[in-house]
């Protein structure tokens, strides 16, 4: 007997990690609704060829995953076309400035917790509430946490301690999602080329010594490949967390 086929929403799905999963998963056989701010980005990542026609198993939703209400209407839309929810990839993230923490401006601070602190906690919930919900119950959350997660990089605060916050979020679903059979990984990801990378590293990456050091950097569809493994996994198997780097980045010994 087949399997049914898998659901999977994916944030931030119109550009980096999130694109190139989408199209993974697309390829993999999986049903898939890709969420972002932008609905032209999400069509061209939804898109089986180049004539911009869209996959036949993909869904489009422009959500902000800073609004309740909007992340609870991308779940229902999801839910409508596909009948469930198996797998929420919960990668939307912005970088943040280029601040220590003196230097680092209120609002400033405020727009990045927004998107990764709390987008990450309203796409979870709703998640959660669904995956709890459905008949058979269970899923799997995959959090973006980023190496940064572990050990940042210098004049990164904002981002870095939103991205400690979602360790303590992941925890959280995993011990809370048991009696519903809603399993959580936390995915920290080091040097994937995307447009997020270039900006850290495009002319060579600040050090906690004052250097810039142009770091190794692996591709993205690695990166996916991952995330498709993940989102394979039977229900019977957990994997709270994931480290994947390229390899001789300076992350091991960083600082």
């Amino acid at each position: 007997m087949t399997a049914p086929t898998r659901s999977v929403i994916v944030t931030g799905a119109g550009t980096g990690i999130g694109r190139a999963t989408a199209r993974a998963l697309l390829a993999a056989g999986f049903c898939v609704t890709l969420a972002g701010r932008r609905s032209a980005p999400l069509e061209e990542a939804a898109a089986t060829g180049d004539d911009g026609t869209r996959h036949a198993d993909a869904l489009v939703v422009p959500c902000d995953v800073t609004d309740a209400a909007e992340v609870d209407a991308l779940v229902a839309a999801h839910v409508e076309r596909f009948g469930r929810l198996d797998v929420l990839v919960n990668n939307a993230g912005v970088p943040g400035p280029i601040a220590d923490v003196g230097e680092l401006r209120p609002d400033d601070w405020a727009a990045v917790v927004a998107v990764n602190l709390t987008g990450a906690v309203l796409c979870a919930g709703a998640a959660f509430r669904q995956m709890a919900a459905q008949h058979p119950s269970g899923g799997r959350i995959i959090d973006n946490g980023s190496i940064s997660a572990q050990s940042p990089r210098p004049r990164s605060v904002a981002y870095t301690t939103t991205k400690h916050a979602i360790a303590g979020l992941t925890k959280s679903i995993e011990l809370d999602g048991r009696p519903y059979g809603i399993s959580c990984t936390q995915l920290d990801v080091g040097n994937a080329r995307t447009e997020l990378l270039d900006g850290f590293v495009g002319e060579g990456a600040l050090q906690a010594d004052g250097r810039r050091v142009v770091e190794p950097t692996m591709d993205v569809a690695i990166v996916a490949g991952l995330i498709v493994q993940l989102a394979s996994l039977p229900s019977e198997v957990s994997v709270p967390q994931l480290t994947a780097t390229a390899a001789g980045m300076p992350f091991i010994g960083r600082g």
